[in-house]
C-alpha cells in the first residue's frame, strides 16, 4: 500500500530556509505526481507545489522561493523552501495523485497523504 512519510519541519526565523523531505513507498516509478500542501488551522489545505516526471506545478506565493524536487527512484520528494515569512508557517503535508498531469494541484486528485510536518516562521 501507498505510505508517505515527512520529515524536516521546525522554527525558523524569517528569511530563513527549511528542507522538507516525503519518503514514498508503495507507488510504481513514473506513474503519479507528488504535492506538497499547506494548511493553517480553520482553513483548506492547498497545493503550494506538486511535481511529475512530467510536468511541475507551483503557488504564486511560493514561485521563486520554494523548489520541488524528486530523486532518480522518485522515492524522496524534497521542498527547499528559502526566504520563509511567517505566512508560510502551518502545517505541511505530502501527498500522491495517480497519473502524471498533476492537474495543477488541485487537492482533489490527490489521495494518499501523509501525516504533515509542522513549520513555524517567526
Amino acid at each position: 500500500h501507498v505510505q508517505l512519510v515527512e520529515s524536516g519541519g521546525g522554527s525558523v526565523q524569517d528569511g530563513g530556509s527549511l528542507r522538507l523531505s516525503c519518503d514514498v513507498s508503495g507507488v510504481e516509478y513514473g506513474t503519479w505526481c507528488a504535492g506538497w500542501f499547506h494548511q493553517v488551522s480553520g482553513k483548506e489545505r492547498e497545493a503550494v507545489a506538486a511535481i511529475s516526471t512530467i510536468t511541475t506545478y507551483y503557488a504564486d506565493s511560493v514561485k521563486g522561493r520554494f523548489t520541488i524536487s524528486h530523486d532518480n527512484t522518485e522515492k524522496l520528494v524534497n521542498l527547499q523552501m528559502n526566504n520563509l515569512k511567517p505566512e508560510d508557517s502551518g502545517m505541511y503535508y505530502c501527498a500522491v495523485a495517480p497519473g502524471r498531469a498533476c492537474y495543477e494541484g488541485d487537492r482533489s486528485y490527490f489521495g494518499h497523504w501523509g501525516q504533515g510536518t509542522q513549520v513555524t516562521v517567526s
